[in-house]
């Protein structure tokens, strides 16, 4: 290396888009995820949504912020992948049924419920 030339050293890139050098072509394709597998996987994404949105108006307590933490990581992964796994599921499977009493007051939970198959 001479010494009129510069050295660059990258170690982490991330949430951008870059170019070196005197005839760099930069293309940035940024996706918002990934689309909903299946009409099943569309309609949960939807009724997820749509009950994370009907928590945010109750009175929050130790059930609703289990109950929504596991709805949003059901959320995060339908956008990144298309679906929801069987184990996801049968998460919120679960905490639906320790929610009876939401369910019968949120239309939005027993879309959800119904959904996943409780």
């Amino acid at each position: 290396m001479g010494s009129d030339e510069s050295r660059i050293s990258i170690r982490d890139i991330s949430g951008g888009t870059f170019a070196f050098g005197d005839h760099a072509h930069v293309e940035s394709h940024h996706t918002t995820g990934a689309e909903p597998a299946d009409e099943t996987s569309r309609e949960l994404l939807l009724a997820v949504r749509e009950l994370r949105a009907d928590l945010a108006r109750v009175r929050a307590t130790e059930q609703t912020a289990t109950l929504d933490a596991a709805l949003a990581d059901t959320e995060d992964e339908i956008t990144r992948t298309g679906r929801a796994a069987p184990t996801r599921r049968e998460r919120l499977r679960e905490l639906l049924a320790d929610s009876q009493a939401l369910l019968t007051v949120l239309a939005s939970a027993g879309a959800v419920a119904g959904l996943v198959g409780l």
